[in-house]
């Protein structure tokens, strides 16, 4: 798979570590001058220096997509200065990983590729990434979270041998950066390490310099410029940091298992009833300012390594669906319930790809459901096969459901109204339930439902 990873400073290198070890094909994208302080283990280097070496892994800086395909090619990560990713045009990254540690979300959208990641705080899965990776230290470093958002920035730099605040080395003014000490220097606190404008900036703390932005860069007052650690071990200097692997790991197992799942899964909507209990088109009916269908559309765009169905008989959603790439299946007969356009989305999707391994069922009258929840739900299927995975809220099960291909036989026996609950019925011990926020689960049935 193709992998771009936005920053290339010390914890996205070590991002970048895990997935090149795991022999993934990487492009990283950077701003024209790198303020990376941690520079001897940090790809961005090869921005201003043509290369970068980091333990076994080389950047090299590429400025065109001819430059970058041979680099790939040849084993090495390529490293751009681009930092709106206009490479993605051409690139065509299956995952994203934003790992620029903004501590918020300066553009990254959960549409911008099939998979995406967000690193530490100002990303919310479900909304604008498909997970994020925690980056505060402690117990859950690294972690995965496919729900809600990372531990918010408290400004207070982690612990690292007894120290935090005194460990940061920041700019005494705005300038020109003029080093003092060198990356592995031994200091003592209270010494220069460096100008900052011709200000003097001294050491809060004595130990060994971990990291220093380069010389001649544009800084502004108090910008961190370097780092000092106490536990004066030169090599640290020179390898990536534990909690860089850490949270390399997370992003790796997140991407491992998006490449298990990515293309084995479909989804159908199913968005051809009446609305006779809403006493018209309620598909139609504003929510939030737009129409009910479009959140339903708008949520299957978070999706787009799977193949997605919806069955309908409007014209103006069918045209809709297909501007997202969403492919429109034809029910001119509406009446006949929701077991017959079950069958017709599910034969769709099984003559597309007769190798799916299940299809998420959606109903497109459920305004709140997140991203996120049917993310958790693909990753519960492809954990566990032959399972019947449904939203829900305790012990009670809701839309969607997302049926492993055993069932299928099953589904395209259906007839009348019910739907898939028949189905359900006969297979109670094999339902896994994701569990959903009750407002999610809601569905618009009647007019005093757009309320909600």
């Amino acid at each position: 798979m193709n992998i771009l990873i936005r920053g290339a400073g010390d914890l996205a290198t070590g991002i970048a570590s895990r997935l090149y070890g795991a022999g993934y094909r990487i492009l990283m994208t950077e701003i024209e001058t790198p303020l990376t302080v941690r520079r001897t283990v940090a790809l961005s280097r090869a921005v201003y220096e043509g290369e970068s070496q980091v333990e076994e892994m080389k950047g090299i800086r590429v400025s065109d997509q001819k430059a970058a395909e041979t680099v790939m090619e040849q084993g090495d990560i390529a490293v751009m200065a681009d930092p709106d990713m206009a490479c993605r045009e051409w690139f065509r990254p299956d995952v994203i990983v934003d790992a620029i540690l903004a501590k918020r979300n300066l553009g990254t959208r959960i549409t911008d590729a099939p998979f995406v990641i967000g690193v530490g705080p100002g990303f919310t899965a479900g909304q604008d990434c498909n997970c994020v990776v925690e980056t505060k230290r402690g117990h859950t470093l690294g972690n995965i979270i496919w729900k809600g958002s990372a531990i918010p920035n408290t400004g207070v730099p982690g612990n690292v041998g007894g120290y935090t605040i005194e460990r940061l080395i920041r700019a005494s003014e705005d300038g020109k950066i003029e080093p003092k000490v060198r990356i592995g220097d031994q200091v003592e606190k209270g010494q220069v390490v460096a100008f900052t404008g011709g200000v003097p900036v001294y050491a809060q703390m004595s130990g060994i310099v971990r990291g220093m932005l380069q010389e001649g860069a544009d800084v502004t007052r108090n910008l961190k410029i370097g780092d000092i650690d106490a536990r004066a071990e030169v090599s640290n200097c020179y390898t990536i940091s534990d909690k860089a692997r850490a949270i390399g790991g997370g992003v790796l197992e997140a991407v491992t298992g998006f490449e298990r799942m990515k293309g084995n899964f479909g989804i159908v909507i199913l968005a051809a009833g009446r609305g006779s209990r809403f006493g018209g088109n309620k598909l139609k009916a504003l929510v939030k300012g737009k129409p009910l269908y479009q959140h339903t559309l708008e949520r299957s765009e978070a999706f787009g390594s799977f193949p997605s169905f919806i069955v309908t008989g409007d014209e103006e959603i069918a045209g809709e669906a297909e501007k997202r790439g969403i492919t429109p299946i034809w029910n001119p007969e509406p009446d006949r319930g929701i077991s017959h356009s079950l069958i017709l989305g599910l034969g769709k999707a099984a003559d597309v790809r007769s190798d799916l391994r299940g299809v998420m069922f959606s109903v497109c009258d459920q305004p709140g459901l997140s991203p996120s929840t049917m993310q958790r739900m693909f990753n519960t299927a492809s954990l566990h096969p032959g399972s019947i995975v449904c939203a829900g809220n305790g012990g009670k099960t809701g839309n969607p459901v997302l049926w492993d291909r055993i069932y299928f036989p099953e589904l395209l026996e259906l007839t009348g109204d019910e739907g898939g609950r028949q189905v359900l019925r006969r297979h109670g011990d094999r339902i896994r339930i994701v569990q959903a926020d009750p407002e999610e689960l809601k569905d618009i049935d009647r007019r005093e439902d757009l309320s909600m």
